[in-house]
């Protein structure tokens, strides 16, 4: 009987570890590091291909702030752009663009969580903006108990946002030396651990949007992550 629990618990842990790996998103080489933009049509966001996050933090389908999000690579660095429908802007006041916002997920923000330790899925990178250009990078340790603490970590990454008025979307993207994610050297196959959010509107009307959802009112859930593979050619 010992040996069938031990056998149940190790099909639940594979279980939860294939989950991980059953999304997957694939950012594109590009041959130069171009200058950060946010303009989707653009010919170096253009050579990516989109993915959509549309349900909120526990899997319930939100379609009103699909999120459109590009990647691609450079062997310097990672790119992401994020394409943000809005019904009201949360805002903070008087916004800092030239250091970092400690606590700026108190605000709206879009996020990507970026782990390459397969081994200690707590350890992880947090990237946000938000729609005034502010930014915010974190060194997860999911093992201390205040892992918020990790804001004082510098990965050197840089963001560019504008807000389209009319049309009601904001635009994100960032550019982030892919050193400061991962010890080997950017090559196409090289695998991440990921996941992509929002927070969206005022507190008393807050939106939170996963690519997957951690099912959770905490995003911090790396059995969640999907993965992200770096391609020359996406297929």
């Amino acid at each position: 009987m010992a040996g069938f629990f031990r056998i149940l618990i190790l099909f639940i842990t594979c279980s939860s570890c294939a989950f991980a790996g059953d999304q997957t998103v694939q950012s594109t080489w590009a041959e130069a590091d171009p200058q950060l933009d946010t303009n989707p049509t653009s010919s170096f966001w253009r050579g990516a291909p989109p993915i959509y996050m549309d349900a909120d933090a526990h899997g319930q389908r939100d379609p009103k702030y699909r999120t459109e999000i590009r990647t691609r690579w450079t062997k310097e660095n990672l790119y992401f752009l994020f394409v943000c429908p809005y019904e009201e802007l949360n805002l903070k006041p008087n916004p800092n663009t030239t250091a970092e916002t400690n606590e700026l997920w108190n605000w709206d923000v879009a996020e990507a969580f970026i782990g390459a330790d397969f081994n200690d899925i707590s350890r992880y990178k947090e990237f946000e903006l938000s729609p005034q250009g502010e930014w915010v990078d974190l060194d997860i340790d999911l093992h201390k108990p205040r892992h918020e603490e990790g804001w004082k970590w510098n990965s050197g990454f840089a963001v560019s946002a504008r807000i389209d008025k009319a049309a009601h979307v904001w635009y994100g993207a960032m550019r982030i030396p892919y050193s400061a994610i991962d010890t080997r050297p950017a090559n196409a196959g090289n695998l991440l651990r990921i996941n992509l959010f929002r927070s969206q509107g005022p507190s008393s009307a807050r939106h939170q949007i996963a690519w997957q959802a951690p099912m959770s009112n905490s995003f911090h859930v790396p059995e969640r992550f999907g993965l992200l593979k770096l391609v020359k050619q996406p297929k």
